[in-house]
């Protein structure tokens, strides 16, 4: 029997990886250079009531709607999660990730605390998660003021909600320390790399196995 290579032939399971952090910590970065470094990694695209920044774009970073449209949503049980963050609300809409999921996909959630522990109490066998800290509050505030999208008002509402949201740390699978984006973004890289490996995850092993023995 001809063996082809093995992650190309085993079924497994997707990894809902989940990325939080305070704003400017740099978890967004990180995401974006994991959908560019894994083709086949799915974004999870939130719906948010916040306005769009003139970097954004609809559909692609959020999905922008009205605070109406938003509790319609959530009546309806078409979220999987749901928050409110700085004043506005954001969610996770439910039938992308679960056709992902049944499609043994990989999908990436770039979300806050509150979502991440939505998510986990409701799929943790599913769920892969990352906090990502500053090694400072002085280097947060420095990236908040760098990236110039946010007024002084927004950028001191971002801190002050930073400190309610670092203590949430340790109830992630995994804590990495942005003091270096290049670093910090190869841990995250080698723990989505890892964990795709789980043998729980890989249901194919079982034929793959018996067919190994069995040649």
């Amino acid at each position: 029997m001809s063996l082809v290579p093995i992650n190309d032939q085993i079924e497994r399971r997707g990894v809902m990886l989940v990325l939080s952090s305070p704003s400017g910590a740099g978890k967004s970065t990180i995401a974006r250079n994991l959908l560019a470094e894994f083709p086949d990694l799915t974004l999870s695209v939130s719906v948010t009531t916040r306005a769009k920044r003139g970097s954004e774009i609809e559909g692609k970073h959020y999905h922008f709607i009205s605070e109406k449209e938003f509790q319609r949503l959530v009546e309806s049980d078409a979220l999987l999660e749901s928050a409110s963050v700085h004043g506005n609300f954001y969610g996770t809409l439910r039938d992308p990730a679960e056709r992902t999921m049944r499609q043994g996909k990989d999908m990436l959630f770039d979300i806050d605390w509150q979502g991440g522990k939505q998510l986990m109490e409701k799929a943790r066998a599913d769920i892969v998660s990352i906090f990502i800290l500053p090694p400072s509050m002085e280097e947060l505030k420095r990236r908040l003021v760098r990236r110039a999208e946010d007024t002084e008002e927004v950028i001191a509402k971002r801190l002050a909600n930073a400190l309610e949201e670092i203590p949430h740390w340790n109830e992630y699978d995994y804590v990495v320390i942005n003091d270096d984006l290049d670093k910090a973004f190869q841990q995250v890289k080698s723990i989505l790399t890892a964990e795709r490996l789980r043998q729980d995850r890989r249901h194919g092993l079982y034929d793959f196995t018996s067919n190994l023995l069995g040649s």
